[in-house]
């Protein structure tokens, strides 16, 4: 293995020809990372590709809604999901607001001294409690929360913690640094619904969206995840379903004692399980057991974004059943 892909070889970017190529040009400008290799790991399913790149962006990167206030659910959420890859991405994307002292207080694990970012940082950790936002802030603070539900689940399947080279993340210095060099392109206004026009699926959108293009871009996401399931018989596909259904979207899968499909039985199920409720416990023979031929990194990608949307799903489904603090 080399660089960030686990189990995947993903075409190198310069070759990317079609959508692909339009998806990284666009991660260039509005981004400031053309190569960013949370998305470049999708690129074997471009609908997968295009669906979280629109709900990234129109979620996090455009808008009316603080940068920085978004980065912080993001961080929160990255955290609650035991992801260190996007929980430094996220602590350095907020040295690029220019918040530095709140990127380090989160890096450090401990609570911001603003009321407000504490109760988006605790928000984003539990999706289930009450919005600490107004209502017109809704569509873009719980896509956002959504989009990195998704995004962790994937990272955490199919790429190392590292997010830089020999782990340099884990330097403040470098951290500050790297947030410097994003600072112009993060705090740049984006026009809201570029990236619809790149998307391959279409789906429906969600009522929290309130018709912004946060909601399309997320109906195309969970259309194109939703694909996994055809890797799976309807026995297996169900078990996934049923399992993530029972969970309450937040506890932990504990790390023993868990009622896992059997690994040589049934290590589809078992994947896509454990790409919902434990990404970070997929082995290298979890994924060999089901990687094998006719199966490829397409098809890979897609068992895990199955098991990733299930529990965004079922995210979501906790989080539009409680009642909001602000009218």
């Amino acid at each position: 293995m080399t660089g960030p892909f686990r189990y995947t070889s993903p075409a190198p970017s310069k070759s990317a020809t079609g959508v692909v190529a339009d998806v990284y040009a666009q991660l260039a400008v509005d981004f400031g990372i053309e190569r960013a290799s949370a998305f470049v790991v999708l690129s074997a399913s471009p609908p997968l590709l295009t669906g979280t790149w629109a709900l990234v962006r129109e979620s996090l990167l455009a808008g009316r809604v603080s940068r920085t206030d978004k980065e912080v659910v993001a961080a929160g959420v990255s955290l609650a999901n035991r992801c260190p890859f996007c929980v430094d991405a996220h602590t350095v994307l907020l040295h690029a607001t220019g918040d530095h002292r709140l990127a380090e207080t989160i890096a450090r694990g401990e609570q911001p001294r603003d009321p407000a970012h504490r109760q988006l940082l605790a928000w984003g950790k539990d999706m289930s409690t009450a919005q600490p936002f107004p209502a017109d802030a809704a569509a873009e603070h719980i896509g956002t929360a959504l989009a990195f539900h998704f995004i962790n689940r994937v990272v955490s399947s199919l790429l190392t913690e590292s997010t830089l080279p020999c782990g340099l993340q884990r330097l403040r210095a470098v951290r500050s640094v790297a947030g410097r060099t994003l600072a112009r392109t993060v705090r740049q206004e984006l026009e809201p619904g570029l990236s619809l026009p790149l998307l391959e699926t279409e789906g429906e959108a969600p009522a929290w969206a309130a018709g912004t293009p946060v909601g399309t871009a997320f109906g195309a996401l969970r259309t194109a995840a939703e694909l996994g399931a055809g890797l799976l018989d309807d026995r297996d596909a169900a078990l996934v379903r049923e399992s993530v259904a029972a969970w309450d979207g937040v506890t932990p899968l504990p790390p023993h004692g868990a009622a896992l499909p059997d690994r040589a039985e049934r290590p589809g199920a078992r994947l896509a399980l454990l790409a919902a409720r434990a990404p970070y416990r997929i082995t290298d023979e979890d994924v060999a057991a089901w990687l094998a031929p006719p199966f490829t990194d397409h098809c890979l990608v897609h068992l895990i974004a199955f098991g990733a949307i299930c529990a965004v799903e079922r995210v979501e489904a906790t989080l539009t059943t409680r009642p909001k603090e602000h009218a």
